[in-house]
């Protein structure tokens, strides 16, 4: 590849995962006209153009996704030659960005992250911390670790532990209910309410489990919670009585399209072993 389109190409991607010249400007140290420069030159020089530019920033264009794609490829087979050629040692360098629930980017990888960092000179992990499904073109997100019953069609991966929930209150005298809305009425926790809680009973929805916490904690009603976020608790007790301990798979997985270098695997690995020795405590 011609050494100035590869580094127009640069550009592009870094705009495309971060939907901003400023923030892809940030992350490879350079000001934002920089940026405009490059991903002109290559638009220019192809004869085409790959962002929308709107008020909120820079869309990629739905036509060009694969561009993006190839992108993402050519990163990642440059990234294998220069491990390849340092005599194929699993080095764990560069970026790894991870997506999963505001619940377990707090109470879980935020502590992996740190264990990773400190071992692995160079590496720098991104948590990015959403119950929705985020969109990995542009946040680029490496690896995804998600509760669910099965994974979407979108991702390949392996579960790895199971995540318990069970309903938990401020006492024993609640018999109100606050309700999962938004991400969190698809979980197996939300499911649950709605075949065995009356609407009558609920007086409050949130769509985070990390907001539901404090209100129960804050009295007035029962809410169901990750068991690793309800029984690190010490305001909570545990409502055994109200409801079964429902489980879910928890996965990690990437996206179908995403090309897994050396580093990732071996940072998918490592993660996978972290989270199978929290079993016990994920579990409940």
């Amino acid at each position: 590849m011609h050494n100035e389109n590869w580094d127009n190409l640069r550009y592009v991607l870094t705009v495309a995962e971060t939907g901003s010249v400023l923030q892809a400007a940030k992350r490879l140290g350079v000001n934002h006209a920089t940026v405009l420069r490059h991903v002109a030159a290559f638009e220019t020089r192809h004869g085409t153009t790959i962002f929308e530019r709107t008020a909120q920033g820079y869309r990629l264009l739905p036509d060009r996704v694969h561009v993006i794609r190839a992108a993402q490829t050519a990163e990642a087979a440059i990234q294998e030659v220069t491990r390849l050629a340092s005599g194929g040692r699993q080095e764990v360098i560069g970026t790894v960005r991870i997506t999963s629930t505001d619940t377990l980017c707090a109470g879980v990888l935020s502590k992996f992250a740190r264990e990773m960092t400190e071992k692995e000179l160079g590496f720098r992990m991104t948590l990015l911390s959403s119950n929705t499904h985020l969109d990995l073109i542009r946040e680029q997100a490496h690896i995804v670790v998600r509760p669910s019953e099965a994974l979407s069609d979108d991702l390949v991966g392996t579960a790895v532990a199971d995540l318990g929930f069970a309903a938990y209150a401020a006492d024993h005298g609640e018999t109100n209910w606050f309700a999962m809305t938004g991400p969190l009425s698809r979980s197996v926790a939300a499911k649950w309410m709605g075949d065995h809680i009356s609407p009558d009973d609920v007086t409050t929805s949130c769509d985070s489990f990390l907001t539901l916490r404090e209100m129960a904690a804050m009295g007035g009603g029962i809410t169901v919670l990750p068991c690793f976020v309800g029984d690190r608790d010490q305001r909570l007790v545990r409502r055994r009585d109200l409801m079964p301990h429902l489980t879910v798979p928890l996965w990690i997985a990437r996206h179908v399209d995403t090309v897994e270098t050396q580093h990732l695997r071996v940072v998918r690995k490592r993660l996978g072993a972290y989270l199978q020795g929290l079993s016990t405590m994920l579990l409940g």
